[in-house]
């Protein structure tokens, strides 16, 4: 009983993971209609820029600890959403109106740039932040095995968690949530009322950007590192989660890929984890042909 509820533990801190990530990567898509891995790109560039700038605060600039995760979570943070608004503004937004499904396309290259762009800043070399925050915090006492989340995975998680409630106010609460969902709906109705689609569109995917650049800090502060390759295999996942949730639907997106961030723990505390991927993106891929419903996309 004690080895369930740790699992179930564990699936809280991935879970808020994924959950932020297919919110932020819902509000893009629901202007951008397409699938869009470059979304993946920036999850990982924003981790390996705050590992860049957290090793050039201490090692250079000789900061303290403490001081320099605050200068590389801050350059994170800044880099990834000044690189979403630039991708919005400059590649996604004149392909949505010339030839919408250029934008797969366009999202592999952009990963490409940014993935070969932080592996030259970092000289291949895989950065490693020290242990930090990782005091254990007993959720239930047991003599033999008692259930603990560490102090960062619990900091991570309400961090996540007021973010996604803070991003659904503002979809469901404010004009721009109503204009948002006025360009999501139809772009050509939106300014035939007097909407700036094109600036809802850049300013919906900067916020997307913001969910994945902070996911990126997030990840990378709790697992010391990101690799090179996290933002193809981020990308593509974040693509079939939000997908079983509803890609339009950010609050929806955030359900389904939480469900599947337990599936995924409980496989890895029960199954051989060298099959944990194979298994649960094929299942994913099952249930969404098997839910399938046709439909036209303009």
């Amino acid at each position: 009983m004690a080895y369930l509820l740790q699992q179930l533990a564990n699936a809280v801190p991935l879970a808020a993971l994924y959950a932020v990530l297919a919110f932020g990567y819902a509000i893009a898509f629901s202007v951008t209609k397409r699938a869009d891995i470059a979304y993946g790109a920036i999850f990982a560039f924003s981790g390996h820029l705050f590992l860049l700038l957290a090793h050039v605060g201490w090692d250079r600039l000789w900061l303290v600890l403490s001081a320099a995760l605050g200068l590389g979570a801050t350059a994170g943070l800044a880099g990834g959403v000044g690189t979403g608004l630039v991708v919005g503004r400059t590649v996604m937004l004149p392909l949505s109106r010339v030839s919408p499904n250029a934008l797969i396309v366009a999202s592999l290259g952009v990963l490409m740039v940014l993935m070969e762009g932080a592996r030259l800043a970092a000289q291949t070399r895989e950065l490693w932040l020290p242990p930090f925050l990782n005091q254990p915090f007993v959720l239930w006492p047991d003599g033999g095995f008692p259930v603990t989340l560490t102090l960062i995975q619990l900091l991570n998680t309400a961090t996540i968690g007021a973010a996604i409630g803070s991003g659904q106010l503002v979809l469901a609460k404010t004009r721009w949530g109503r204009v948002w969902r006025a360009v999501s709906d139809d772009p050509l109705a939106a300014e035939l009322s007097g909407t700036d689609s094109a600036l809802v569109f850049v300013i919906a995917y900067g916020a997307a950007a913001f969910y994945a650049a902070m996911a990126g800090v997030l990840a990378t502060a709790y697992y010391g590192t990101m690799d090179f390759g996290a933002g193809l295999l981020f990308g593509l996942k974040v693509v079939l989660i939000a997908a079983a949730g509803g890609q339009s639907h950010p609050l929806r997106s955030a359900a389904g890929a939480a469900l599947f961030a337990l599936g995924e723990t409980l496989w890895s505390g029960y199954g051989p984890i060298l099959w944990r991927d194979l298994v649960t993106v094929s299942v994913l891929v099952l249930v969404l042909v098997l839910s399938r419903r046709e439909r036209a996309v303009p």
